[in-house]
């Protein structure tokens, strides 16, 4: 089946001229209820015009986080906590060596089209992951971004990256998370993404033999988000 997401216009993305979006990094791991009031409160400022648009690259400590379309049954061993979250999508899992990207952006003052954005977002990962040769896939009836591992049998694909959003008056929080190199043995804990065919795994970057390191993976990210979603400029630290 053809994705007709993949012949969407992006180019309508783009922010407009002149303006840049925010670009933070993280380095110490944040907590997950900490970070969903920062993006609630900077979604609520960037539609008020009074903050810009933002990316936030961060690490979780480990976590499960479910969607709207989350299942109890989806959790098979609570070794972590779960946290309700009002982004779409089903159950998933946070935790170190997984680069999780969140966007907070005005697709008011960019396209209002919720399939375009979801779009623009698979073509972010897909980019990102062409930096290190890998060829990420899209799929009409999964969520994310998929390998296919030739290596594992006929038909065989493994997920490398979710995607999950909300929009609070045109604009979205929550975002992407790409595998780099986190224990893969947390997922066995989950049906992740609701996904229950033995022929659909969960891989990463360094599963994939390639020994990139999160740096490598911030500069392939920011590279490949300017082509779609257009500039963006460095957060200077605040004071401590």
């Amino acid at each position: 089946m053809v994705n007709d997401r993949q012949t969407l216009d992006l180019t309508a993305l783009t922010g407009p001229a002149g303006s840049a979006v925010e670009w933070r990094i993280s380095d110490a791991p944040v907590d997950y209820p900490g970070a969903l009031a920062v993006m609630e409160a900077r979604a609520a400022a960037i539609a008020a015009g009074e903050a810009p648009e933002q990316v936030w690259l961060l690490e979780h400590p480990p976590l499960y986080t479910s969607g709207t379309s989350g299942k109890a049954t989806d959790l098979l061993d609570p070794r972590f906590p779960l946290f309700e979250t009002g982004r779409g999508g089903q159950l998933t899992y946070h935790g170190p060596g997984q680069r999780v990207a969140y966007a907070m952006l005005d697709l008011k003052r960019r396209q209002p089209d919720v399939r375009a954005y979801v779009s623009g977002l698979e073509e972010w990962i897909i980019r990102t992951l062409a930096a290190f040769n890998i060829r990420g896939e899209r799929r009409e009836d999964r969520v994310g971004v998929w390998v296919k591992r030739p290596d594992k049998g006929d038909g065989f694909e493994d997920k490398i990256a979710a995607i999950g959003v909300r929009l609070k008056r045109w604009v979205s929080f929550h975002g992407i998370a790409i595998n780099v190199e986190p224990d893969l043995s947390h997922f066995a804990a989950i049906v992740p993404c609701g996904v229950v065919d033995p022929r659909y795994g969960v891989t990463s970057l360094v599963d994939l033999g390639l020994p990139v390191t999160m740096v490598d993976v911030d500069v392939a990210l920011r590279q490949a988000f300017e082509e779609i979603f257009g500039k963006t400029e460095i957060r200077v630290p605040e004071p401590s």
